[in-house]
């Protein structure tokens, strides 16, 4: 279909604002839309440039400022307390399996209803998200983590504090939801740096419930370790109110005017200029449906990532618990097989897990230096590679110091792949699924993570060497299954519809669409 159009005709002696004409022919999933009714942007607000304009050219017209920072740390705040709410989970189960007698199996269940949970409902929030906006997907998921995580301090026994921990996993499986809408603001370039700089908020997540845990746990308690391990979550909540909704999402719904509105904002708090003209909209009405991620565009995609995640969090929390586990015994894993005996952790265990929890910030900068430079595929292959790599030494009897070092490499690499993981995939899927395809695999995640505690408390007890012989395997997978993915997102733009064929916004503003269908505003006009 060729588009019919007229130049944009300007008067040089004409000192008044002059208008452009566009004529452009319907499409069943393309809307243009005026802005402000038809008006044309203030002169004093404008950045002219050409007559039509896509939410992905606004958000790269308008850069990285002072509103990207500001939803930077409004979202890691979700992303820090879900990293606590995960690391507790290390810390309370040898904590109760001493006070309340528990048998590894109970404990180990204790660990698991945390990720029932979330794998229950990461498929939820990922739907709740693409049909109901990101926001209202992720202020329900953080309110309902923040209730529960408070109530569970409150446990009488060992039936409710299961029912509690698992509702609080139900709430954070739409922690990833937060990706989404702070992926969706964010301009091509800073992209994948700045997802990975919020993963920061992780790391002190991490760092920080395991200093909680040193000052509180031998005075007051575990209780109070849950309770005040739900501080961000508060934080979050009463700041909430200033966060937008994502203005691909409004377009993608037919909300463009709540969409300009925001794309205004964000340029009034970064001091830059909009675009100038009319919005483009790919409308896709039919949202968040699983069939979209077997497409024949993303069929192998979904199922690769799938294990990718799975994978990912099955050997990332499966490292926290061995973590514990072996500190336990000094490294001497032989008395693991005879020694059933409950010990509570010491000073020293919780040295050496901060040590190793402070892993996450230099595995953060290698994931950030090589995600550019390799590529997201090769990035996410690489961390498999050298977390494998770290296990099988443990095979020996190592010392605590090089058990410690090994853990900690570990560790730094296997974070970087959730990280590079975080990165690639909300990159990958169009505007219309991207929530879902975001959810579903946080959701397989989940699957990997509820396995592990089996793995990490159980086996490990009969068989030393046989439980990091699953972890390492599962990995050196992983690392194939990274390497087999047939789309590498690294310098391009996000996808805005599936209807539309593939590539065509995946690089942001496409020189031969503007060059065929966008009249170019004549060179005294460009800023």
């Amino acid at each position: 279909c060729v588009l019919p159009m007229t130049k944009s005709t300007r008067s040089e002696d004409d000192g008044e604002n002059r208008e452009q004409v566009i004529k452009i022919a319907e499409q069943t999933d393309l809307e243009s839309v005026a802005l402000a009714d038809g008006a044309p942007v203030p002169r004093e607000f404008a950045n002219p440039t050409d007559d039509t304009f896509m939410v992905e050219d606004a958000v790269e017209a308008i850069g990285f400022g002072t509103f990207q920072w500001k939803l930077s740390i409004l979202t890691g705040l979700s992303w820090m307390a879900d990293a606590m709410e995960m690391m507790i989970l290390s810390i309370l189960a040898p904590q109760l399996h001493c006070e309340w007698r528990l048998p590894s199996l109970e404990v180990a269940m204790l660990t698991s209803a945390v990720f029932i949970g979330m794998m229950i409902s990461s498929f939820l929030w990922g739907n709740i998200a693409d049909k109901y906006g990101r926001k209202t997907g992720l202020k329900m998921s953080v309110l309902w983590t923040m209730f529960y995580g408070l109530l569970s301090a409150f446990a009488p026994v060992y039936g409710w504090i299961l029912v509690l921990r698992a509702l609080v996993g139900f709430g954070i499986g739409g922690a990833p939801q937060s990706v989404t809408l702070y992926a969706e603001f964010l301009p091509m370039k800073s992209r994948a740096t700045c997802i990975l700089l919020i993963e920061i908020f992780w790391a002190l997540g991490t760092v920080f419930e395991v200093l909680l845990a040193i000052l509180v746990m031998p005075t007051l308690g575990w209780r109070w370790l849950l309770g005040l391990s739900t501080i961000p979550l508060f934080i979050f909540a009463i700041l909430c109110f200033w966060l937008p909704e994502s203005a691909r999402y409004d377009v993608l719904t037919g909300n463009q005017e709540k969409a300009l509105a925001t794309l205004k904002r964000i340029a009034t708090e970064n001091g830059a200029p909009m675009p100038l003209g009319k919005l483009i909209a790919a409308r896709q009405e039919d949202r968040g449906k699983i069939q979209d991620l077997f497409s024949s565009h993303f069929r192998w995609t979904t199922v690769l990532l799938w294990f990718i995640w799975f994978a990912n969090a099955f050997s990332y929390y499966g490292l926290v618990l061995l973590t514990t586990e072996l500190f336990q015994e000094g490294g001497n894993k032989r008395e693991l097989r005879c020694n059933l005996e409950c010990k509570y952790l010491n000073s020293d265990d919780y040295k050496d897990l901060l040590w190793t929890t402070l892993s996450e910030f230099p595995g953060l900068l290698v994931t950030l230096w090589a995600i550019d430079r390799l590529g997201r595929r090769k990035t996410m292959a690489l961390c498999f590679f050298i977390f494998s790599m770290c296990i099988i030494p443990l095979y020996g009897c190592v010392g605590r110091v090089s058990m410690t070092v090994l853990i900690f490499i570990a560790r730094a690499f296997i974070a970087g792949g959730f990280q590079a993981a975080y990165v690639y995939t909300p990159e990958v899927y169009p505007t219309a699924t991207r929530a879902l395809g975001l959810g579903t695999s946080s959701g397989m995640a989940r699957v990997g993570a509820l396995i592990t505690p089996f793995v990490a408390q159980v086996m490990l007890e009969s068989s030393v060497y046989l439980a990091l012989s699953v972890y390492c395997c599962c990995c050196l997978l992983a690392a194939i299954a990274s390497c087999a993915l047939p789309i590498e997102t690294t310098g391009r733009g996000l996808q805005e519809s599936s209807h539309r064929e593939w590539g065509q916004e995946m690089v942001g503003r496409d020189s031969s669409r503007n060059s065929e269908r966008i009249p170019q505003s004549s060179p005294g006009s460009q800023g």
